[in-house]
């Protein structure tokens, strides 16, 4: 088989993994740490096998869960993950748990405790923590309109699979620990008589070294309400990394639309 014909299957193979992922996959900003609901529950997992002329296993699943007893201190999670293997080679095996502890949420200003576990496969991550403490603005909150800017301080440890960079200064180094600042956008609209929501989130993290090492992502979606807590949902997500392996590429694009499914219990 030509490697343009190597190219397009792999590309074919790509456009059925990211629907499936997308089933799960979405709408990460839908569980609202200032809701007054004691407990917010959003689960889903998707998998494909494939046997013949194309090997092909897809694993993904997701858990966003928010606790809201004490209504002083509210914990945030949201955890995913996704397995991938396209004719016996590993594609994609990888975790990321996003974890808040925020004090008094529904306040205009309220404080905030966060740690990040993630490994990415593709971006040759093997692990990377981080974890920082920072302030929430709630510029406009209201039941049909709300915006977040919220600014944090955090360090950061990498463990790369190579030692070779973009950046020669990080050459000969397997991981990489750094502190960064933070600035934080979110937000969402219910429009066409609340039946749409619109949401985005965007984050700039420079990193504060001696080379330049930001990072920056964009995500924006829509979600359909279609029945009893089931949505439909399309979502756009960009990512930017500046410090990568000398074989990976800074920047990640994905188009994802699919289902949902929402528990709230007031």
């Amino acid at each position: 088989m030509e490697a343009k014909d190597l190219r397009f299957l792999k590309d074919k193979r790509l456009l059925i993994c990211l629907f499936l992922y997308s089933l799960t996959f979405l709408a990460k900003a839908q569980l609202n740490e200032s809701d007054t609901a004691s407990f917010q529950l959003r689960t889903g997992v998707t998998g494909a096998l494939q046997k013949g002329n194309v090997d092909l296993l897809i694993v993904s699943g997701r858990l966003d869960v928010v606790s809201n007893t004490n209504k002083a201190l509210v914990f945030k999670s949201q955890n995913n993950s996704l397995y991938q293997e396209f004719s016996g080679f590993k594609v994609d095996n990888d975790i990321n748990s996003r974890n808040y502890l925020y004090f008094k949420p529904f306040r205009k200003y309220y404080p905030f405790a966060m740690v990040f576990i993630q490994t990415n496969f593709r971006r040759e991550i093997k692990n990377r923590f981080f974890g920082g403490a920072g302030y929430t603005w709630q510029v406009i909150q209201h039941s049909k309109n709300n915006l977040k800017l919220s600014g944090s301080l955090i360090y950061e440890n990498t463990s790369f699979r190579d030692d070779q960079f973009n950046e020669g200064f990080y050459n000969g180094r397997s991981s990489i620990p750094i502190w960064r600042g933070t600035v934080y956008l979110a937000g969402w609209h219910r429009l066409f008589k609340q039946k749409v929501r619109l949401y985005y989130t965007a984050y700039w993290q420079p990193g504060i070294e001696d080379v330049p090492n930001n990072r920056a992502s964009l995500e924006m979606g829509i979600d359909l309400p279609v029945w009893k807590g089931l949505a439909a949902a399309l979502q756009y997500t960009y990512t930017y990394e500046q410090v990568v392996t000398s074989k990976v590429r800074q920047v990640d694009r994905i188009l994802t639309f699919g289902l949902s499914y929402q528990i709230k219990k007031n």
